[in-house]
């Protein structure tokens, strides 16, 4: 029953959901930053390239769900797309939640080795990659909650269609730029370990 009456209110006011579930992965993600959640295992630099090699994996595999889901409804299946659809936001979680666990834990590894040109080239591409994964979380969440609380006839008369297209199209750079600048920072050029 508490369920149902979650999902109809989610249904009824997809917006204050979105904006719920977005301050919270905010909070959750500037808390970690600022060092306030004391949530995190300390880990060594051992773990943090473990972590990084993660998170890299479980990011392709998801720009590979998001890709393929995309296919599919430009395909009219609508049952593989929410099938993909579901597996990228999950595999999203699990990003999080490894992120956060080697930033939280451990810190961050920066650049120090690239050669003018391509340093600045990294650096475009990492802000183009977190500006687009904080952007992005609101739009995404917001085309999930559509389609999660909606039948698929029920969503050709929402903006379920628009916002998904905008949500995909971003996730999809920021991944991809995201897998790029980890292999730019953790097999091409050098790095330093800054604690946070």
């Amino acid at each position: 029953m508490a369920t149902a009456t979650a999902r109809q209110r989610a249904r009824e006011s997809p917006a204050k959901v979105t904006a719920v579930l977005s301050a919270v992965g905010y909070v959750l993600v500037l808390g970690t930053f600022a060092g306030v959640l004391p949530i995190y295992p300390e880990i060594g630099i051992e773990t943090i390239n473990l972590l990084s090699d993660a998170i890299a994996v479980v990011n392709s595999a998801a720009t590979v769900s998001l890709v393929l889901g995309w296919y599919w409804i430009r395909k009219g299946d609508v049952r593989k797309h929410r099938v993909a659809m579901l597996t990228a936001f999950a595999l999203i979680l699990v990003f999080l939640a490894l992120y956060l666990t080697k930033v939280g834990g451990g810190g961050e590894k920066h650049i120090d080795l690239a050669p003018g040109l391509v340093y600045y080239a990294y650096i475009a591409m990492l802000a183009i990659h977190i500006v687009l994964s904080v952007v992005s979380v609101p739009v995404v969440l917001y085309a999930l909650v559509l389609g999660l609380t909606h039948t698929p006839a029920e969503l050709r008369s929402t903006s379920h269609a628009r916002v998904g297209r905008i949500a995909a199209s971003a996730w999809i750079l920021s991944l991809v730029l995201g897998v790029v600048t980890y292999v730019m920072l953790n097999h091409t050029y050098g790095w330093t370990h800054v604690t946070m």
